[in-house]
């Protein structure tokens, strides 16, 4: 948690206390006696807000585990939902112990995220299940995680979120918003019988599916990508 205590107020204590040192020339006795008043408010601003802060912090801790779980949790069913719906992600598993299975679809899952945001969007769109991802069922899915989204970012605990995870999770909202327009914009082709509507919808869902991809990779680097827990063990961050 950061400090309560804007950076501005600490630049100009520092500010006012290079001037005094210059003042002193002029007014010794004056300036020392100021400049050593300054130090001590500075000394117990900055002591208070050290204290308020760490206090803060310990108190809120567990709202902030089970933020970060939520998060994690969330994260992680979008990056299996759009990987299996859009992509028809399968991995080979045949062979693999229980133990073991759960590491290795996710670790596969990662490598296949990870390279289809690397792929030019010629390559990208040959990947996509278009008759999957162009369906009302994608649209009310993708509508449903962009609402999760939102309801973290709007939580009343949302304050305790870094900025940039909050930016994260803000622009990844947006880009879930938009494939659902685009999904629609595709769709409009078909009743409108215009081809225009089809090319401009395919070339939204390309890019705002990538960007998508693209944020839930930063945030499984991050730390924010989890299964559901199945003990005190595996919800602990």
């Amino acid at each position: 948690m950061n400090t309560h205590i804007p950076w501005v107020v600490y630049s100009a204590i520092l500010l006012a206390a290079l001037f005094l040192w210059w003042y002193s020339s002029i007014n010794q006795d004056f300036a020392l006696d100021l400049l050593s008043e300054l130090i001590g408010i500075a000394f117990i601003v900055f002591i208070l807000d050290t204290l308020l802060v760490r206090t803060k912090t310990k108190r809120w801790k567990i709202v902030q585990d089970n933020v970060d779980y939520l998060i994690s949790r969330t994260v992680n069913r979008l990056r299996d939902g759009i990987s299996t719906r859009f992509f028809d992600f399968k991995p080979e598993i045949e062979g693999l112990s229980h133990e073991k299975l759960e590491d290795f679809i996710r670790d596969e899952r990662a490598a296949f995220l990870n390279e289809l945001e690397e792929k030019s969007p010629e390559i990208f769109e040959k990947r996509i299940n278009k008759d999957e991802l162009f369906s009302e069922a994608a649209y009310e899915y993708l509508n449903e995680k962009a609402e999760d989204i939102w309801d973290i970012i709007n939580m009343k605990y949302s304050e305790y979120l870094e900025p940039e995870l909050a930016s994260s999770l803000i622009t990844l909202h947006t880009h879930l918003k938009d494939t659902c327009a685009h999904i629609r914009q595709y769709k409009k082709s078909k009743k409108l019988q215009q081809a225009y509507y089809q090319e401009i919808g395919l070339d939204g869902v390309i890019f705002s599916l990538q960007k998508i991809i693209e944020i839930l990779n930063n945030l499984r680097e991050s730390g924010y990508s989890r299964p559901a827990a199945r003990d005190d063990k595996d919800f602990a961050l």
